[in-house]
């Protein structure tokens, strides 16, 4: 049994989701498969350019306002970025190489924090690598493998996943049976809808 979390990184919400859905998955005997993919592409398909929370700055005043509130609710830190959305192609990258080794959980975690919990720039490769060097990994390695053609060929191929899924949003969540739950208010209920498959 595993819940498939689709998640990008400049996703405020996402944020609340990959700080607990890890805790959520072991206290109910469920794994989960941590997939990054990039919205962009979604989203210039719909006609915008940005984020819909900057496309529409009504919607981007509310949700700051309910991610201090939710961020309060869980015991989050929360620091709102100089820039949003910010570009994380490469944590994307890295945190896909990572899936193999098993350390994607822990890479996500730490780029939300430094994210959302302490408005760094995840954008910058320095960032990344200084994320990388405190979870023991070997960064320069990691750094050149995440700008090879390999990498960037697979993260192209997870995004006609991401098509195929009927992916519009993140976080999203998938069952295995194909069900789609969409948004961190959604994720213990497609944990409940897993749960009934086993």
């Amino acid at each position: 049994m595993a819940l498939t979390f689709w998640y990008e990184f400049a996703s405020t919400y996402s944020y609340l989701s990959a700080m607990r859905i890890e805790a959520e998955g072991l206290s109910r005997g469920i794994g989960v498969d941590w997939r990054p993919f990039m919205l962009g592409p979604i989203f210039r398909r719909q006609g915008w350019n940005s984020s819909p929370f900057e496309v529409y700055p009504l919607k981007g005043i509310y949700m700051w306002r309910d991610m201090e509130r939710q961020c309060e609710l869980y015991g989050l830190p929360l620091m709102r970025p100089e820039t949003f959305p910010q570009n994380g192609l490469l944590a994307a990258r890295l945190a896909f190489i990572g899936r193999e080794e098993g350390w994607t959980p822990a890479f996500t975690r730490a780029v939300y924090q430094a994210e959302f919990g302490e408005g760094r720039d995840i954008s910058q490769p320095e960032v990344l690598a200084g994320i990388l060097m405190e979870l023991g990994l070997d960064v320069d390695a990691l750094l050149a493998l995440a700008g090879s053609d390999e990498v960037k060929a697979a993260l192209k191929q997870q995004g006609e996943e991401v098509d195929r899924l009927g992916l519009f949003g993140s976080p999203s969540f998938v069952t295995s049976d194909g069900e789609l739950f969409w948004g961190n208010d959604r994720l213990e209920q497609a944990f409940d809808w897993e749960a009934r498959l086993g």
